[in-house]
């Protein structure tokens, strides 16, 4: 949404629009896709409906973020989880602006270059933010930024340590781009105290490059949580895949594999859901029952935690994942 001599102008998704930085960006980031409208999806099954938040740390959450104009991704991505999440005392938040540098074809966030474009308050303003809240645990994600020489590490690394700064208790977890492989900047990241370090998968490899910007790549995605692990050796290494994008159970079973392999402690599985006509359909619903079998195949190979459902996104309940087995909190 953008204004107009005051006046709310909605920007049609697949649309390209000004941001007020004043560069150019396409609404929900993927462009009109006539022959994807016309693919329509199935009939969402019962199993995908979602509680209406509620409860007294829910309510004290959302009076905070709605008197400081605080932003979740929580609440922008309208995820079916913010309820529950909140009432325990995790959010999400999203840094380094709303616009995406790549454009992934599941993905309703808006691309486009922002040319550099930073928020120099954006550190003090986030750790503010978990203050207020009362956060005892926190996911920082971003949009990617391909823009930048390091892709916002540095940005990232300052946030985490503003946040440890004002509250030393509230685990962070960083969900963050890939920083196209560099090391270098992975290790910024990690070394500014980071307690959870992810980055998702997505999706098994053969549909990759149906699914993730062309930039992305599953192989690069593993070698990212590999050097994680093998930098800081007691950091926890998470990771997300969505699944009814048309992957097989042995693709699955291969990508757990691949995942073990580099001992990565935490999987979540969720169902993909489609945000906009212009985007992948939804190939197939998951049933509860194949979400149970994912998890118990994960556990099999010796994840400290797999959590696999399909209402679950990248950083459902992650206090409660990174908790379990002793490994914090």
């Amino acid at each position: 949404m953008r204004d107009f001599r005051g006046i709310p102008v909605v920007v049609r998704t697949g649309s390209k629009y000004t941001t007020p930085q004043g560069f150019a960006a396409i609404k929900n980031g993927v462009k009109q896709r006539p022959e994807r409208q016309a693919a329509a999806s199935a009939a969402k099954p019962p199993w995908l409906k979602a509680r209406l938040p509620a409860g007294p740390r829910y309510e004290s959450v959302r009076q905070t973020v709605r008197a400081h104009r605080l932003a979740t991704v929580c609440e922008e991505s309208m995820c079916p989880n913010v309820g529950e999440c909140w009432a325990n005392g995790t959010a999400t938040l999203m840094l380094m602006g709303a616009v995406c540098t790549r454009s992934c074809q599941f993905c309703a966030v808006d691309t486009g270059n922002p040319r550099g474009w930073l928020d120099p308050e954006e550190p003090e303003n986030c750790a503010r933010s978990v203050e207020l809240m009362g956060l005892n645990y926190v996911v920082l994600t971003s949009v990617d930024r391909d823009d930048l020489a390091d892709g916002g590490a540095r940005h990232y690394a300052d946030c985490i340590r503003a946040i440890k700064l004002r509250r030393p208790a509230t685990v962070v977890e960083a969900l963050t781009p890939d920083f196209s492989g560099r090391r270098a900047d992975v290790a910024t990241v990690l070394d500014a105290g980071v307690d959870v370090f992810a980055q998702n998968l997505e999706t098994v490899r053969r549909l990759t490059r149906r699914v993730r910007d062309p930039r992305a790549g599953y192989d690069q995605t593993l070698a990212v949580l590999e050097h994680a692990k093998q930098h800081r050796p007691g950091v926890v290494t998470k990771t997300s895949l969505m699944v009814g994008l048309g992957e097989t159970e042995q693709e699955v079973a291969e990508a757990l594999n691949d995942l073990a392999a580099i001992h990565v402690d935490i999987v979540t599985f969720g169902q993909y859901l489609r945000p906009t006509a212009n985007h992948l359909p939804v190939e197939r619903y998951v049933t509860p029952e194949e979400f149970e079998l994912y998890r118990r195949m994960g556990l099999a190979r010796g994840f400290l935690e797999v959590v696999s459902g399909p209402l679950v996104r990248s950083s459902y309940r992650a206090e409660r994942a990174f908790a379990k087995n002793n490994v914090g909190l």
